[in-house]
């Protein structure tokens, strides 16, 4: 699997199709000075007459865990069928705008601008989002939907270059790692440093937007990359860098979420519902049909539809779903301390600011049913054409996208799933395989695989995300031995 040339830059999403009308609200420049974030290229347009119901939908192209909010429900135009239809019955006119932002902390400063109307955001800028719009009644926020959530944490992830003799987190003591402060990449650092007998002061942090920390790590800037959805497994798949840390190990939720200004919420709740049945409704549909979704979002976006389907394909990292689960809010005050230490919140309520009563509207009586519910909807299923054998258990089930091929191959294990590459005579797109100590789906060429004899005939191969964790499978199973991926194909 050799991945085309891209530029270290991914390209930029085309621009809003539609101009914004002039709003009042306070002076951009002012607000964004105060927040300490830089100056926002969104300009204004005419004025809309009154009979106009203006909404500006800020998101984040580049990341593919907001595409249900954002990306994919632009391509898709649902929200915008939903609001004409409704226009028509009720008379009125509206009209969306869409903003593509690089981050969170910009998005944050458009709405307290009055800029931005509902937003996407991963976990750590939503609660920094709820306590800068706190601060203005007019702009004050809430969390009103999820885009997508890994519960242990998988989202984000720690890379070293590819010829990096690191081997473990510890190997970084006294080292420069790029992240981008504030944000939940750098969160899960802290955490896994002192999980793993470091401190944050072990570490220098330089403080990097992810593809200015991707283009340090290529040039041997830096010696590790700590970021979030999908810089990590990008930097894997073109080979740039390879994994060090999953923040799964950390066991700590992390999702992205939508948020809203309460007051635009209150005058226009009909377009609250329009847009978060729009959520679900693009949740439900990239769950059908995971990999046309990948192939849309990466021609959108310049990421690999390869890197995309990873995340967003079944099993993958990402399970997609706009319900607000226990467990993430949990996670949120988990959260709470970190930021408050790093200045970024001052106080917030979670309380007030979590806000599940626009979903339960739409959801009825089935919304506490589908609140429990942790399994994600879009699963590996099928019969392993190689082994003959059903594929069911997430723990085994695998896949693999040959080249020219729609849809991809499934496998009941990761031995079967080489085994069917093996005797294939085409080239591989990619190939996808869970973890064996958690399940975790990666990339097959990235693992490190381990052969075990003692193993039964289908499961003898077992592919590992993480050095030490194959190497804690070897010392405790006389027999097993290291392979590469070339070799353990061999093997097969």
């Amino acid at each position: 699997m050799n991945p085309s040339p891209r530029p270290d830059m991914l390209p930029t999403h085309p621009g809003p199709r539609t101009t914004r009308p002039a709003r009042r609200g306070r002076p951009v420049l002012a607000v964004l000075a105060v927040l300490g974030f830089g100056a926002s290229s969104c300009g204004t347009g005419s004025a809309a007459d009154s009979s106009t119901v203006v909404v500006n939908i800020g998101y984040q192209s580049k990341t593919i865990n907001t595409v249900t909010a954002g990306t994919l429900l632009r391509e898709r135009g649902t929200f915008e069928r939903k609001l004409n239809a409704m226009g028509k019955a009720n008379g009125k006119h509206y009209k969306v705008v869409w903003q593509d932002f690089p981050s969170g902390p910009p998005l944050t400063a458009q709405m307290i601008a009055d800029k931005v109307d509902i937003g996407s955001m991963g976990d750590y800028p939503v609660l920094v989002n709820g306590s800068k719009t706190a601060e203005f009644p007019d702009a004050k926020s809430e969390l009103v939907a999820v885009t997508g959530y890994n519960l242990r944490g998988s989202l984000n992830e720690v890379v070293v270059p590819k010829g990096s003799s690191a081997q473990k987190l510890s190997d970084l003591r006294g080292k420069v790692i790029s992240t981008s402060v504030g944000s939940a990449a750098h969160g899960m650092l802290v955490n896994a440093l002192r999980r793993n007998g470091l401190s944050p002061d072990d570490v220098k942090v330089l403080n990097q937007d992810p593809a200015v920390g991707a283009s340090a790590l290529q040039g041997n800037q830096v010696a590790a990359l700590s970021q979030f959805v999908p810089w990590p497994q990008l930097m894997v798949f073109r080979k740039q860098g390879k994994l060090l840390y999953d923040g799964g190990s950390n066991g700590v939720p992390t999702f992205h979420a939508v948020v809203s200004r309460t007051s635009y919420a209150d005058a226009h709740p009909e377009v609250m519902r329009a847009f978060l049945e729009s959520v679900r409704d693009t949740a439900g549909y990239l769950n059908q049909h995971p990999l046309a979704a990948a192939q849309q979002v990466a021609k959108i976006t310049g990421i690999e539809p390869e890197v995309v389907y990873l995340y967003n394909g079944p099993n993958g990292l990402v399970t997609f779903d706009p319900t607000i689960k226990p467990q993430l809010v949990d996670a949120l005050a988990a959260d709470l301390p970190f930021l408050k230490d790093l200045g970024s919140v001052k106080n917030l309520d979670l309380n007030k600011f979590v806000n599940d009563s626009y979903l339960r509207k739409i959801y009825g009586s089935s919304y506490a049913t589908a609140r429990k519910k942790i399994t994600s909807a879009n699963t590996l299923t099928g019969q392993d054409p190689v082994c003959h054998k059903p594929v069911a258990d997430p723990a085994t089930a695998s896949e693999v996208w040959f080249s020219g091929a729609q849809p991809t191959a499934v496998a009941a294990t990761p031995t079967c799933l080489l085994r069917q590459i093996a005797a294939h005579h085409g080239s591989v797109r990619a190939a996808y395989v869970p973890d064996a100590k958690n399940g975790t789906r990666m990339f097959a060429f990235a693992a490190t695989w381990v052969l075990d004899p003692g193993a039964p005939a289908d499961s003898r191969l077992l592919p590992f995300e993480l050095t030490d964790e194959a190497d804690s499978y070897l010392a405790g199973h006389s027999g097993a031995r290291e392979l590469t991926y070339e070799a353990a194909l061999a093997a097969s």
